[in-house]
C-alpha cells in the first residue's frame, strides 16, 4: 500500500555528480526520510536523513559533498551527490519512517525501504 519508488541511479565518472529521487505514495504520515547505501556482503550504512522540520543528518564521509532535500508537495526526497568517489559505488536505498493511517484502531508505525538504485562510479 505504501511504496517508495527510487530513481536517478546510474553511471558517473569519479568526481561527477548524480541526483537521486525517492517518491512516497500511500496514506503515510512521514516522520523522516533518508538515504542509505550498501555494498555486497556489507551492512547498510547511513548517508543522510531529513525530517519534515528540515533537520538534516549526514555521514561524516559525505558532509560538504552531498545534500539531502525534500519537496513535501510531491512527497519526494532528493539526494544531490557531488564529487563522487569510486568507493561510493553502491546500491542506494531510500528510507522512510512514519505512521500508516489505516483507521482509528489500525494505525501503525512503519520503517520502509525502497527497492534500491545502483550507483556506479567508474572511469
Amino acid at each position: 500500500q505504501v511504496q517508495l519508488v527510487e530513481s536517478g541511479g546510474g553511471l558517473v565518472q569519479p568526481g561527477g555528480s548524480l541526483r537521486l529521487s525517492c517518491a512516497v505514495s500511500g496514506s503515510f504520515s512521514i516522520y523522516a526520510m533518508g538515504w542509505y547505501r550498501q555494498a555486497p556482503g556489507k551492512q547498510r550504512d547511513l548517508v543522510a536523513t531529513i525530517t519534515l522540520r528540515n533537520i538534516t543528518n549526514y555521514a561524516d564521509s559525505v558532509k560538504g559533498r552531498f545534500t539531502i532535500s525534500r519537496d513535501n508537495a510531491k512527497n519526494t526526497v532528493y539526494l544531490q551527490m557531488n564529487s563522487l568517489e569510486p568507493a561510493e559505488a553502491d546500491v542506494y536505498y531510500c528510507y522512510a519512517e512514519g505512521v500508516e493511517t489505516m483507521g482509528a484502531d489500525t494505525d501503525r508505525f512503519l520503517e520502509l525501504w525502497g527497492q534500491g538504485t545502483l550507483v556506479t562510479v567508474s572511469s
